[in-house]
């Protein structure tokens, strides 16, 4: 590993978001709210999954200058999610009290009580798998344009969230290798990852649901182009884990087929604008 992972931070506006930000699709927003509503914490456990094990990668300069850089990518993500997370809890007092319910429930249950209980190994197993996750959908993001009907600030926020989480995908990995590079390993923590996301996005989204101030698509042909796009993320998932659970993989290779010139051209833009 030897590029550098630097740790930038950009500002959003964030004050005046409509319910229906995505496509005008009331259902497409409080999917992505959902997942959003679930960042900040998953990240702060990434950063301490990976930590845990600092006598692993003392001794290698280069990863760990790479561990840095990730736990302080991940920590800008979780603070910028906590202030898009602010702006979905503002759109009235029963939304933002059922917000606040389920955090508190989240925090107690996947962090105060499943995280104790599970083996370190399997969490930095499931970081690990989360990470290639999240930098596989990405590029499927990048790569089809998934945010074009998005409103503007949040589609900058999800750009720079995506370009660097495919910048640091191989580190929670690599540094696994170090730990414990059994294949079973990693396929314990594609179980548990995928277990805990699913439970977590799905309650966050049911909540959501139920107290959504969204009313009926605006522009349906928006919604048509975002489902569209969206649909190609199942099979990319998949392809993605599937490699995933190879013995001779490895984060940095191209894994989704969206890696492409289109990708390549989008991911520069974005850097590009951050560094302006």
């Amino acid at each position: 590993m030897t590029k550098k992972i630097p740790v930038r931070a950009p500002r959003f506006e964030l004050g005046d978001i409509p319910s229906d930000w995505l496509a005008t699709d009331p259902l497409a927003s409080d999917l992505v709210d959902a997942l959003s509503l679930i960042f900040p914490e998953g990240e702060r456990f990434f950063i301490r999954a990976v930590q845990h094990f600092a006598e692993a990668y003392e001794g290698d300069p280069e990863l760990r200058a790479a561990v840095k850089g990730f736990a302080g990518q991940e920590g800008r993500h979780g603070h910028e999610h906590e202030r898009l997370n602010r702006a979905i809890a503002s759109h009235g007092p029963e939304r933002a009290e059922a917000v606040k319910r389920f955090l508190a429930f989240y925090r107690s249950q996947f962090y105060g009580r499943l995280e104790p209980a599970t083996p370190a190994v399997i969490r930095l197993a499931t970081t690990s798998a989360l990470e290639h996750l999240t930098a596989t959908l990405a590029e499927v993001a990048l790569g089809t344009k998934v945010l074009d009907d998005a409103h503007p600030e949040i589609a900058r926020l999800l750009s720079w969230h995506a370009v660097e989480e495919i910048e640091h995908r191989a580190v929670s990995f690599d540094v696994l290798q170090k730990v414990d590079p059994r294949l079973r390993i990693r396929a314990a923590g594609v179980g548990m990852g995928l277990g805990v996301l699913g439970v977590a996005w799905l309650s966050a989204f049911v909540m959501l649901r139920q107290t959504s101030a969204g009313g009926e698509v605006r522009d349906t042909a928006k919604s048509r182009r975002f489902w569209g796009r969206a649909g190609r993320t199942v099979p990319e998932v998949a392809r993605a884990l599937q490699r995933y659970l190879q013995r001779d993989f490895h984060p940095d290779e191209p894994v989704v087929s969206h890696r492409t010139a289109k990708v390549v051209a989008r991911y520069d833009a974005v850097l590009m604008e951050l560094a302006a």
